[in-house]
């Protein structure tokens, strides 16, 4: 079964870090983009990174850049995002999703499509 679960999330001071966990299943994400969502109560989803199943460098929006990383782990197959310098206006839920590439609409997402997410909550 293709399946994408997100974990790593919780409470953190700001200035604090976190890494989380992007684990497939029934596919091979190096094979695939795989991008990073997130999204605040009545805003829409944004993706803000997005890895690419070929050798070009990630991609981060404005608002992340330089505090987050992502990363893949074949072996792991999995998806990583190392948050560092978190504020309190990153709190969301992260999601993330399996992509045919990370160039074009970031709502076209392949299966399994949207999970639960992971909630990060910056606060002090």
């Amino acid at each position: 079964q293709v399946q994408l679960v997100e974990s790593g999330g919780g409470l953190v001071q700001p200035g604090g870090s976190l890494r989380l966990s992007c684990a497939a299943s029934g596919f091979t994400v190096d094979n695939f983009a795989i991008g990073w969502f997130r999204q605040v109560p009545g805003k829409e989803r944004e993706r803000f990174s997005c890895i690419s199943s070929t050798e070009s460098s990630p991609s981060y929006a404005s608002s992340v850049k330089g505090r987050f990383t992502i990363s893949r782990d074949s072996a792991q197959n999995t998806v990583f995002l190392q948050m560092s310098s978190l504020k309190p206006e990153d709190t969301a839920v992260y999601y993330c999703a399996r992509l045919v590439t990370c160039i074009g609409p970031s709502n076209l997402i392949l299966a399994p499509g949207w999970g639960q997410g992971t909630q990060v909550t910056v606060s002090s």
